[in-house]
This record gives structure tokens, sequence and C-alpha cells, in this order.
């Protein structure tokens, strides 16, 4: 099988008390901007390497069982988070402003659940998943790649075609 060289993966975290899984389901047309990320490195991600059409493994963080939950897919290239120039916004900077942007965001879709969530323990005990960049102790990032075999070893734990393939 050829490998895929234009699309590429993520694991993006949230905490579903902040935005959950459901929440983006829920949304119009299941869709919503991926924003208030407010770490350099995980900008750097947004603003330049996350495209569209890139799949995206959801991760529920900061609850007795963290676990990807589902999978979405990247519908807008990185753009100026807006939310940083409202002062209302608890994502606000004063720094940025549309002139001079600091902080990106991207639109993402969701695409499918994974029943059951894949646990931070199915990670743990998978050989070639232990590894992933969300299992390294001190790893707050909210965005981190996500290699293509890793994404198929989860989409083989739950038996499961590639839903981005058409």
């Amino acid at each position: 099988m050829p490998k895929n060289t234009s699309r590429r993966y993520w694991l993006m975290k949230s905490e579903p008390s902040c935005f959950s899984f459901s929440d983006l389901r829920q949304s119009q047309n299941q869709l919503s901007p991926w924003d208030g990320v407010r770490n350099y490195q995980a900008r750097n991600l947004l603003r330049d390497e996350i495209k569209k059409n890139d799949g995206v493994l959801f991760y529920h963080s900061s609850i007795k069982v963290p676990a990807i939950v589902g999978i979405a897919r990247v519908v807008q290239d990185g753009y100026p988070d807006y939310t940083a120039w409202d002062p209302k916004s608890e994502h606000f900077d004063p720094r940025s402003n549309l002139e001079n942007p600091i902080w990106y965001m991207v639109d993402v879709q969701f695409v499918a659940d994974l029943e059951p969530p894949v646990t931070r323990n199915d990670l743990q005990d998978h050989p070639l998943l232990a590894k992933m960049g969300v299992m390294k102790k001190g790893n707050r990032l909210s965005v981190m790649p996500v290699e293509e075999k890793e994404w198929q070893a989860i989409l083989a734990l739950r038996n499961m075609a590639d839903p981005l393939k058409p």
C-alpha cells in the first residue's frame, strides 16, 4: 500500500468540561474552530503545519479515564485566532491584533466516534502506541503530531476502516 504523503495526522486534547467531542458533534455542521491555544509550539503547528483534510484524534484529558474518543478532520488551514482580540474572551491576549496576530486556530469537523474510546491504558499496552507524544510524562501540548502508523494502529484497535479515505 503506498504511503500517504499529503495527509498528516494530529492529536488534539481538550478537557470535556471546556469543549468535548460531543460539543463538536452537536455544533452547527458538526464543525468548530480549534481556538484558545496559548502555547507557542502548538501555535506553530496550527499556523504552519496542520492543513485542510488532515486527520485528528480527539483526546479527552483531565478526566478519570483520559482517552481518544473520536476522529475529526481539519477543514480549514490555520488562520488568526480572533478570540485573542476580544477583551471579553477567556482567551484574550492584548498583545495580539489583526495587524500582528500571535495566536492561530484551525477549523475541525466531526467524523466518527471511537467506540469504545481508546484509553491511556490501551495506548500504554500497545507496543507502537506507548511512545506517542500524548504518553510522554509532562507533555501538556494540546496539539501534537501523530504518525500514520499510529493512526492506523488506533483504527485497528477498534476494527475500524479509515473514515477519512474516500
